[in-house]
This record gives C-alpha cells, sequence and structure tokens, in this order.
C-alpha cells in the first residue's frame, strides 16, 4: 500500500500547479511549427508530473495492474507512431479522440454503479455529462477515422438531415441527463441515453466533407478537453480538470479560427458547418480529352519564370515530397525566381498540416503565405507549380452555390501566365466537381507520382543552370 507522506497534499498541489503552467506553455509552443517540439515536450514532460502526482496522491493497494496496462498501452503506442507514415496522421488523432471518449465513458459508467446506493447530486450530474461528452467523442472520433480509411466516403453524405435533428438530438440527451440523475436505478433509460448520445456523435460527423476535416479534427479534441474536464470532476481530481478546460479551450479556438480560414464564418457559425449542400446532377458525362505532359516540357516555363507560386496540396503529403520541393525552390532561386509558397487551411487533413511539412524541409516562413495574403499575386505571377492539389484551385466553388467548397476560399491559380499541375490522375477532389483549370490552354498536366515529377524538374533544371554557368 502507498502512504502519503506528511505534507504530501502540499507538494502535489505544487506538483499539479507546475503541471497545469506547463501544459499551458506546452500547448502555447504546439501553435506554431517552429515551436512545436519544444511545445510537445513540455506537454509530455505536464503530464509526466501529473500521472505520478496521481498514482502517489491516492492509495493504491496494488501496482501490478496500472504497470502492466501502462505497458501494454505505451509500447502500443510507440509501435504505432513509429510505422505510421506523416498522412496517417488524421487517422491516428482521430481515433485516439475516440479512445478518449472509452475512457470518459468507462469512468462515468464505474461512478454510476458506486453511487447507486448513496446518491450525490453533484456526481450524478458530472456522472451524466460525461457519459453524453465521452459518447459523442467516441461516436464522432470513430466515424472521423473511417472517413479518412475510406471505410466510408470521405464526401458529405447526401441525405436530408437538418440542423434542427442535431438540435432536436441534443436537447433529448438533456432531458435523459435530467431524467437519469433522479433516477439511477433505471437501466432502460441509461439505455435511451447511450443510443441518442451515440446517434448524435455520428450524426454530427458524417455530413462533414474531407476538405473540412482539420475542423473536425480541432473540435474532437475540444470534445477530448471536455470528456477529460468531466472525468475529473467524477473523480475529483484538479489537474485532470485543469489539463481538460486548456485542451477543450484550446481545440475551440483552434475550431473557431479554421472555420474562419476556411468559409470566413464567425465563432456564432460553426453549428452551422455541419449543414449539407446538396450537389446537383443531372446524370449527364461529358467526355473531355486532355493532353499529357511529361516534367520535361515545364522546363522552360520554369527556366523563363521571374516569379513562381507554388501550391501544395494533400497529394504532396501523401507523397512527402516536402525535401525535394525545397530542392526545386533553391535551383529555381539561384537562376533569379522569386518563389512563394500559396499554403491553403484545408489542404491537408489536419489543422497547420502543411506548414509542419513544410518548416520540416527547412524551408523558411516567410515564403509562406495564406490564401488572404497571397490571391492577388496570382495575376503577375509567371508560373504556378501546383503540386497535388485540386479543390483548393477549383473555381467551380464559388461559380456554384451547391458546390460543397461553395463558402472556402479558392486561389487565383488560374489568374497566372502559366500553370504546371503535378497530380496522378484527373480524379475529382472531395468536392466531386470537375476542374475546368485542367483543360485550359495554359495549363501543363503532369500525371505520375508527384515526388517523382519534381525530382525530374529539379535534376533538368540543375543542368540547364550548370549548362550556362559553363
Amino acid at each position: 500500500m502507498v502512504k502519503q507522506l506528511p505534507h504530501s497534499k502540499t507538494m502535489i498541489t505544487i506538483a499539479y500547479i507546475l503541471s497545469s503552467i506547463l501544459f499551458i506553455f506546452g500547448v502555447k509552443g504546439i501553435s506554431s511549427s517552429k515551436t512545436a517540439y519544444r511545445g510537445n515536450m513540455l506537454a509530455m514532460t505536464a503530464m509526466l508530473i501529473a500521472i505520478v502526482c496521481t498514482l502517489f496522491h491516492k492509495k493504491i493497494h496494488d501496482f501490478s495492474f496500472i504497470i502492466a496496462s501502462s505497458f501494454i498501452g505505451s509500447t502500443i503506442s510507440v509501435v504505432l507512431a513509429k510505422k505510421a507514415k506523416l498522412t496517417a496522421v488524421p487517422k491516428i488523432v482521430a481515433f485516439y479522440n475516440g479512445l478518449g471518449g472509452v475512457v470518459s465513458v468507462f469512468v462515468a459508467l464505474t461512478e454510476h454503479y458506486l453511487i447507486v446506493s448513496e446518491p450525490q447530486l453533484n456526481i450524478i450530474i458530472s456522472v451524466v455529462v460525461g457519459l453524453l461528452i465521452g459518447l459523442v467523442t467516441l461516436t464522432s472520433g470513430l466515424v472521423a477515422y473511417a472517413k479518412f480509411q475510406d471505410f466510408i466516403k470521405s464526401a458529405p453524405l447526401v441525405c436530408e438531415i437538418k440542423y434542427s435533428f442535431h438540435l432536436l438530438l441534443f436537447i433529448l440527451c438533456l432531458i435523459f441527463c435530467i431524467i437519469i440523475s433522479f433516477n439511477q436505478t433505471c437501466g432502460a433509460y441509461l439505455l435511451a441515453f447511450f443510443v441518442i448520445s451515440s446517434a448524435l456523435g455520428i450524426l454530427i460527423v458524417v455530413p462533414i466533407g474531407g476538405a473540412n476535416m482539420p475542423v473536425v479534427i480541432s473540435l474532437l479534441i475540444s470534445y477530448t478537453g471536455l470528456a477529460a474536464t468531466a472525468s475529473g470532476f467524477i473523480i475529483s481530481n484538479n489537474i485532470v480538470i485543469t489539463g481538460g478546460v486548456i485542451v477543450g479551450a484550446s481545440g475551440i479556438a483552434m475550431a473557431i479560427m479554421k472555420c474562419k480560414e476556411i468559409s470566413h464564418f464567425s465563432s456564432s457559425d460553426i453549428p452551422r458547418f455541419v449543414k449539407i449542400n446538396v450537389l446537383e446532377n443531372d446524370g449527364k458525362k461529358e467526355i473531355r480529352k486532355i493532353i499529357a505532359h511529361s516534367p520535361k516540357d515545364s522546363i522552360v516555363p520554369l527556366e523563363n519564370a521571374q516569379s513562381v507560386i507554388i501550391v501544395p496540396g494533400y497529394g504532396f503529403v501523401a507523397a512527402q515530397a516536402q525535401d525535394i520541393l525545397h530542392s526545386l525552390e533553391k535551383v529555381l532561386i539561384d537562376r533569379g525566381a522569386t518563389v512563394k509558397y500559396a499554403v491553403h487551411p484545408v489542404a491537408g487533413r489536419t489543422p497547420d498540416q502543411l506548414n509542419i511539412m513544410l518548416t520540416e524541409a527547412k524551408i523558411s516562413q516567410h515564403l509562406l503565405f495564406a490564401p488572404e495574403r497571397i490571391n492577388d499575386d496570382f495575376q503577375n505571377t509567371d508560373v504556378v507549380l501546383v503540386v497535388g492539389a485540386n479543390d483548393v484551385i477549383n473555381h467551380a466553388a464559388k461559380a456554384m452555390n451547391t458546390c460543397l467548397l461553395s463558402n472556402a476560399p479558392i486561389l487565383n491559380a488560374d489568374k497566372a501566365k502559366t500553370v504546371i499541375i503535378c497530380k496522378r490522375s484527373l480524379n475529382p477532389g472531395f468536392s466531386g466537381i470537375d476542374n475546368e483549370l485542367f483543360y485550359n490552354q495554359k495549363t501543363l498536366m503532369i500525371f505520375g507520382e508527384v515526388k517523382d515529377s519534381i525530382a525530374h524538374m529539379v535534376q533538368l533544371l540543375k543542368a540547364g543552370l550548370n549548362e550556362k554557368k559553363n
């Protein structure tokens, strides 16, 4: 048995305060790609302090189960993290957030059955709120994971689900929360509460398309924080409450920021983000021809370009092409060209995924521009190089109110003198709408592996540069 030492409560309180401070600075560090590593280390240190203090704060009779489960969980996490590709990070985040919901549900259920004989209203309220948030987090995370894993379509589900139906489910959940608070012994109410809460979590994420998944990830993070906060109230642990509040607030702030970046919504418009825009289609298919170019065809425009804007997309993320793209950037700069990167907020699948990858490749931050800062520059640009992007340069988003991207900012790549697009195929993106820019006369379509195409360009440009020097 672990006994508390004299003044242990004071020491534990100090350690909890230190852990909370480290959590805050850790989250602050993660907000920037330059300080993300340091922020992550601070947050992990804070979590380690919190875990150790919690173990010694309570009277624990047997550590064997805790040690065994910690070892198994840590081993699985390390193996998954080492094997996972960067493109798999979004689905891992979604899955882990779902696991956070599972923890909240188990904590709430355990406490629910412990307090049946001696009910306390404050604990009961914490339990039902923990169940609600935990179930919504669990089902939302699993649906997001299924979308990333292509178990279900990534595009928004076209159906007649309305926002008012989500509101109705939420009101029903609140009603059952009140009923269960005053009647803990009725299993039927608890089962109905489980079903409705799970349905709410599923229907929150199902209508959202893949292009808007950064917002979903942000909301899932906030849900996990709220679930942790509810669990903290249930077990009366201040550090769990504090950590949950920090994570929850950070996730909500990130979701608001991403909503503004994607659709220029205000914070009060977040619930509307789950509304469905039905894509109208008359069922007719038009056969259109396109000329496939090789990387060699792009050399003349690139050699003569004085200004180049690079537009990376999800294909760039999947190809892990950040290093070779940085090499291309350096070759172009050596030839006297001005190079900029147009970084769209939804081009990756997690918040700031493109910024992180580009920073890892040592690409200077002053070359990275958000759509609102660079859109006016396209009309004065000689060459736009699109690397694995589609929807973010698809102007059908502006032309069609029914388009799934009708509220998202679109990069004005079509305004440049020449557009070079590197893609694996002509398949439309998550919007499901054909991109007219692919068929434009000033567009060079280069099909194949993005990384190989860029590497070929670098090789040819370097050869031309060496010949020029000689």
